[in-house]
């Protein structure tokens, strides 16, 4: 070979070495900006990523508001009440829990121009409440950009039979369950989040205490199984798929997020949820039906950070002013309860 062959041959190696690099190094950044783009962030929910879809990320998700408090509010001047007090999230409806009780009236997904301006004024995610079994009010709300969605009870059921297929949706559900059956059904059917029901509107914590009790009973009682034919047979009565239910006999936990809700209106109602295994609260009537929701909704969001420290739970619960007077649950008709919705 030639010491001229020998210049263009390495000539045309460097040339190629080097268009070689150029176009890795260009794979690299595409790549990189890419998965920035797609990364999924709260009040950008209506550019969803195809990764979206799976169970594990809207988990993942739910599991972000862990620690915290989600406050119901009707307008952007609560929500940014609330989002300066430092709850995790906002609920955006038309009217709190309570004022559908005394209503009397079908109660349907909130208006969407209502909750765009919320989701508008405020940086924290915003939840939207849908019908038991109305997918169509889901889809809506999936499309209107909800961080979101909470297929509540609260509302008047569209489906006497089923609940929505959640599997079906990018956005993470929140769902109420008052025993380990309930919570696990809705689990299998996609919920990414599980909150106790409560008796919403009522400012009565008990029926919060006694499902979030019983949920906790019910997964002690599960783990104490030890044969598989013992193990179907509750999967059966619960009507769920056994290794949902060995999921949750091996970790001794749900595997979601679980949630407070229904009749918190202290600080110290909140903390007793949190000391009882709550991963966070809802607070929907409490603070907006007392004389000073700024505080009242500070004390609770920092009630459920620090529920384990009675001192400034004690200084969290002072000088609160006039709470929501609330009803007792012994005074509603067992046919009239909200929780009872739901199958």
């Amino acid at each position: 070979m030639s010491i001229f062959q020998f210049q263009v041959n390495q000539h045309h190696y460097n040339f190629f070495h080097f268009v070689f690099f150029i176009c890795f190094y260009f794979f690299i950044v595409i790549s990189i900006v890419n998965t920035l783009i797609n990364l999924p962030s709260f009040n950008s929910i209506k550019t969803y990523h195809p990764i979206m879809s799976d169970f594990k990320v809207k988990a993942g998700l739910a599991q972000m508001l862990k620690g915290g408090v989600i406050m119901d509010v009707v307008n952007s001047d609560q929500a940014k009440i609330a989002e300066r007090a430092g709850a995790c999230a906002v609920m955006a409806l038309e009217r709190i829990p309570a004022e559908m009780r005394k209503s009397n009236q079908v109660c349907r997904m909130s208006d969407p121009k209502m909750i765009k301006d919320i989701m508008n004024n405020v940086k924290i995610p915003v939840m939207a409440k849908c019908r038991i079994g109305h997918f169509t009010e889901s889809q809506i709300l999936e499309a209107l950009g909800v961080d979101y969605i909470d297929e509540s009870e609260v509302l008047t059921p569209a489906d006497t039979v089923y609940h929505i297929d959640k599997t079906k949706f990018k956005v993470p559900f929140v769902c109420g369950a008052r025993n380990l059956g309930e919570a696990l059904r809705r689990i299998n059917e996609g919920a990414a989040m599980i909150r106790c029901k409560g008796e919403a509107g009522t400012g009565d914590v008990s029926s919060a205490v006694d499902h979030i009790r019983t949920i906790k009973k019910d997964i002690e009682e599960a783990s104490k199984l030890k044969s598989e034919k013992d193990i179907v047979e509750l999967a059966e009565k619960l009507r769920v798929p056994v290794d949902l239910l060995i999921q949750v006999i091996e970790t001794k936990k749900l595997p979601v997020v679980l949630f407070c809700a229904g009749g918190v209106s202290t600080p110290a109602d909140a903390a007793l949820l949190m000391q009882l295994g709550c991963d966070g609260v809802f607070v929907g009537s409490g603070i907006f039906k007392a004389k000073n929701p700024e505080r009242l909704a500070k004390a609770i969001v920092d009630a459920t950070t620090h529920f384990n420290d009675p001192a400034k739970l004690l200084e969290y619960s002072t000088d609160l002013g006039e709470l929501m007077a609330g009803i007792s649950i012994d005074s509603i008709k067992d046919n009239e309860r909200l929780e009872k919705r739901g199958w």
